[in-house]
């Protein structure tokens, strides 16, 4: 007989006895913090949940998935296969839910109606999720950052606006899902904003605006600068391309950082995600033909206005390159916030700022080919035990997420704040390649060996074997190139 983990008496009939049941009487007491209401935060909730704790989603905007809601004119890269957390799916399950066909690609609208709305509005998840409710600070009760001794006996404090003044949350682990949206990067090369492009804002727009859409007036008859080497700036691009088409006097330019847009092709026909394969193939043959007009080797420097229109310039001085624009899209990533986080103890990279066991996994300078091991919360757990960072914000500035990479880290979470150490450390997931065959860093043209199917035949114009094979078939190739 012993003390219950509320107070009263409980018998063991051997030594082994009803120790699961005790954790999970233990884990039950348990609260847990999660930041952010988009798809890996709903998931983290769905795995709390199904570990017997009690979420509590503290969501910044309106609506779960608000972030979601600003890009849902796009379509994912990723089918539905890798768009649904298994925990969540067991929540929806009772609902009368239609699970979405495996091999389709949603948009982000599709991803709101079919999946994150009913996750938030029709299952226990509802009573969880406190909308409005923007995050301003977290640390530990009664503890400033430096002080150590007792920090970890006790809670986590967290501290959120939700138009009715400020509120306290108290929580036995935070995870912070609140992703990198809301910070994207901006226009000047070195990682600072551009001179002027404060300044310039109105004519500014970051991420990927729904060109076809609710932004068509803005951008139809203009000349558009488009600024990135990555998805979000090929698929402005191309809808750029398609609107040049319907309204005459639409002009896109590609502004590209580094010299050769090649690399921004991807893997095509090698690509597992093949929706990702086909885009940069796309716009390989809109840059061809001479819809896309491209000016690499664009560092932008400085963005001034000039009889209602912007001069974006390589150099503050007399001597650099400029185009004058009507219009410029900033598509150049996404880096977190930790502004609300200065009171946790983060172990960060300093460089990828993402968690130091995770960087060298995830590192742009080192590699892009191949797969990013499965990662749980042994490499995304903070000197502030408790303390998790996951999904796109784990990532730091490193543009390589994949939403089911989420789902697998918050599973591994769960598992772990409610001691089931043995099911933190398990690999639950099979990442899909990515194709795309760089090695040695984004601006590297080296390839790695074999990454594209081994060397090409000397008598091919083709780089590997998978390319060679690609373009024998009259397709773009795998973009080894």
């Amino acid at each position: 007989m012993q003390d219950g983990p509320d107070g009263s008496l409980i018998f063991l009939s051997s030594h082994s006895m009803i120790l699961e049941g005790w954790e999970k009487a233990v884990s039950a007491r348990k609260t847990v913090a999660i930041i952010g209401a988009g798809p890996v935060g709903l998931a983290a909730a769905a795995h709390v949940l199904d570990r017997g704790m009690t979420p509590v989603v503290l969501e910044s905007g309106p609506e779960a998935g608000h972030s979601v809601r600003q890009w849902q004119h796009v379509q994912l890269f990723s089918p539905w296969e890798y768009n649904v957390d298994k925990a969540a799916a067991r929540l929806l399950a009772p609902t009368g839910w239609n699970s979405p066909d495996p091999a389709v690609y949603p948009t982000g609208a599709e991803l709101l109606d079919r999946y994150i709305e009913p996750l938030a509005t029709r299952t226990a998840l509802r009573d969880a999720i406190r909308t409005s409710s923007r995050v301003i600070a977290v640390g530990r009760a009664g503890f400033d950052k430096a002080k150590t001794k007792g920090r970890e006996a006790v809670p986590f404090e967290i501290r959120y606006r939700n138009g009715k003044g400020p509120e306290t949350l108290r929580a036995d682990a935070v995870i912070d899902a609140s992703g990198t949206w809301a910070s994207p990067n901006p226009a000047g090369a070195g990682g600072l904003r551009a001179i002027g492009e404060r300044e310039a804002q109105p004519k500014i727009a970051y991420g990927m605006p729904d060109v076809l859409g609710r932004d068509r007036a803005r951008y139809a008859g203009k000349t558009v600068a488009v600024l990135g080497a990555g998805h979000s700036a090929i698929g402005t691009l191309a809808d750029l391309a398609t609107l040049a088409r319907q309204a005459p006097g639409t002009r896109p330019v590609w502004l590209l950082r580094g010299g050769n847009p090649e690399k921004s092709f991807g893997g095509g026909v090698n690509d597992k995600l093949a929706a990702r394969g086909e885009l940069g193939a796309h716009l390989a043959s809109l840059v061809a033909s001479g819809q896309v007009q491209v000016e690499a080797g664009f560092p932008v420097a400085a963005v001034s206005q000039t009889d209602g229109r912007l001069r974006i310039a390589t150099s503050t001085a007399c001597c650099g390159r400029s185009i004058v624009a009507d219009e410029l899209v900033v598509a150049t990533g996404f880096r977190p916030d930790f502004s609300f986080l200065s009171e946790i103890r983060l172990r960060l990279d300093p460089a990828i700022e993402a968690p130091v066991a995770l960087a060298p996994l995830i590192d742009p300078n080192e590699h892009s080919c191949g797969t990013v091991r499965p990662h749980g919360a042994r490499e995304l757990e903070h000197d502030d035990r408790g303390f998790y960072l996951a999904g796109m914000k784990s990532y730091g500035r490193a543009p390589t997420f994949l939403m089911i990479t989420g789902y697998e880290q918050v599973r591994s979470i769960a598992a772990d704040i409610a001691g089931d150490k043995e099911a933190a450390e398990r690999l639950e997931l099979e990442l899909p390649e990515t194709g795309v065959c760089t090695r040695g860093g984004v601006e590297s043209g080296t390839p790695a060996a074999g990454c594209c199917g081994g060397p090409a035949p000397a008598s091919v114009g083709a780089c590997w074997a998978d390319d060679a094979s690609a373009k024998a078939a009259g397709k773009p190739g795998c973009g080894c190139s």
